[in-house]
């Protein structure tokens, strides 16, 4: 019997456990392991916010993989031996055949002063329900949404909440006067020049400021301070920087990074058998840029791992690779949404489609949480 340990129970480590259990003996074991009960879809998060749904109604139990044939462990890894293919879990050790770290970028809202105290983190699920009330007894004035560092999970989200927030409070006779600011120097750069300005021309279309090279410094009551400049609010939503976990780089993957390198195309790390995947890792794309976290590429990352380790486990010489393809839904607001998809490694620079706005790509986005909690838990 073998066994893969898999850290983390988000996109990238619930792709590679289902792929995984595809291609295994039943006989080996596909043990992962999350600090969390269940798994939730990051879209939830706004749709929850202006009272699409719920939280609840996009969760998902983890220990429904079982019935897959997949274990799961519920537990906080306290230290990662990448050499040994080991992890300690609740002073638990475990060894692995092969592991795959997904843990994902953690929140780190104490890196800007004030923001935790002045701030709502709607990246954060707990803080959902306080920023769902905060939204629903806004009364008018200034709505900021902010993005406190660079790189952060699903880029798209902080403009979507904008063109979702806009037309919340439109339906309500709210008046607010709403505003995005970013430390990048457009909104999204991996979209380049020309597919900035068709975001920003369509956030300026809707009333919305848009604020490019706004790095933040601090947050006091009622404003935000770019070093001598202030932004004043009435309620702040924003997106905190983002880190890798702390048990990953005390374990040495991030090779004294900020992030995990790997293989852009076999996801492998420097240590024999042990692949990293998803948000915790730094892809660098042929024109020096960043491969965006999203959990679409995680997702594909996770079946490029699976189907190598199974190869390694059979003897074979694994052949799988990422190509860095991904797509994503960029909700615009009024009912609608555009698809943006791409070959992120194409030589010498990302080949980027985007469409025009339609309902029927807003359709789509939500059949992509269904299908996927469908597809990885029976419902």
């Amino acid at each position: 019997m073998r066994r893969v340990l898999i850290l983390g129970g988000g996109f990238g480590g619930i792709a590679t456990a289902h792929a995984l259990r595809q291609r295994l003996p039943a006989e080996d074991e596909i043990l992962l392991i999350e600090r969390r009960p269940h798994f939730m879809l990051g879209l939830r998060k706004t749709w929850a916010m202006i009272g699409r749904g719920t939280l609840e109604e996009g969760r998902r139990p983890l220990k429904a993989l079982e019935g897959y044939g997949i274990r799961v462990l519920q537990g906080t890894i306290t230290s990662i031996d990448p050499a040994n293919r080991a992890v300690e879990v609740d002073g638990q050790r475990l060894e692995g055949d092969a592991m795959v770290i997904a843990l994902g970028a953690e929140l780190d809202p104490d890196a800007v002063p004030g923001f935790r105290e002045h701030a709502i983190n709607v990246y954060d699920p707990n803080e959902i329900p306080r920023a769902t009330e905060a939204v629903r007894a806004f009364r008018g004035g200034q709505v900021v949404i902010g993005i406190f560092g660079a790189p952060y999970k699903c880029p798209p989200a902080p403009y979507e909440m904008a063109f979702l927030l806009r037309d919340f409070f439109e339906a309500h006779g709210i008046r607010a006067r709403l505003s995005v600011f970013t430390p990048q120097p457009m909104s999204l750069p991996i979209l380049g020049t020309a597919g900035c300005s068709v975001l920003e021309g369509r956030l300026a279309e809707h009333g919305i400021e848009f604020l490019p090279n706004h790095k933040a410094t601090a947050v006091e009551a009622g404003a935000v301070i770019f070093g001598e400049r202030r932004r004043p609010f009435d309620l702040l939503l924003g997106i905190p920087p983002h880190r890798c976990p702390e048990v990953v780089v005390r374990s040495g993957l991030t090779d004294g990074g900020a992030w995990v390198r790997v293989n852009p195309r076999t996801l492998e790390t420097r240590f024999p058998g042990v692949y990293a995947i998803g948000d915790i890792t730094e892809i660098l794309l042929p024109n020096g840029m960043p491969l965006p976290k999203a959990g679409v590429f995680a997702e594909a990352e996770g079946q490029v791992v699976a189907e190598r380790i199974a190869a390694a486990f059979a003897g074979r010489e694994p052949e799988a690779t990422f190509g860095g393809e991904g797509f994503c839904y960029l909700e615009m607001g009024r009912g609608e949404a555009m698809l943006v998809r791409g070959r992120f490694l194409n030589e010498p620079a990302p080949e980027i489609e985007m469409t025009d706005p339609s309902p029927r790509y807003l359709e789509e986005k939500r059949a992509f949480e269904a299908e996927r909690l469908r597809a990885w838990f029976g419902g």
